[in-house]
């Protein structure tokens, strides 16, 4: 486990989901804090400093590339992971023009989604 790891926030409205890729962040030594709704999440960011966002697009009504934006005007330095299991033209590249680090396809490897996590914590400066 490391000493201080980074505060990670994950925001998918499927509850197996959030507690399967905390189960996997926890065994790659990451601390994570879940989130089935966006308002809950966004009061979190606005109270805590997080390092990393892994969002899923579809979240109900909710869309998570207009939840990115949201995070960005909050806290900018926040490095932010997408994902999700429909993807629809245009959402990788919206994504990344907004700051994405990764988009993702769910399901994933483990082991490449904790290098994506990796790699977005090590931008961090």
């Amino acid at each position: 486990m490391l000493i201080n790891p980074p505060s990670i926030c994950i925001l998918d409205d499927d509850a197996s989901v959030l507690r399967s890729i905390v189960h996997l962040l926890e065994s790659g030594g990451f601390a994570a804090s879940s989130f089935q709704h966006v308002a809950e999440f966004l009061a979190h960011v606005h109270e805590h400093e997080i390092k990393l966002a892994i969002l899923d697009v579809f979240l109900g009504e909710e869309n998570g590339l207009v939840v990115q934006t949201q995070l960005r005007r909050i806290a900018p330095d926040t490095q932010v992971i997408v994902m999700t299991g429909r993807e629809q033209p245009g959402m990788q590249a919206t994504a990344m023009e907004n700051g994405a680090k990764a988009f993702l396809l769910k399901p994933f490897e483990d082991e490449m989604f904790l290098e994506q996590v990796r790699e977005a914590l090590s931008d961090i400066g």
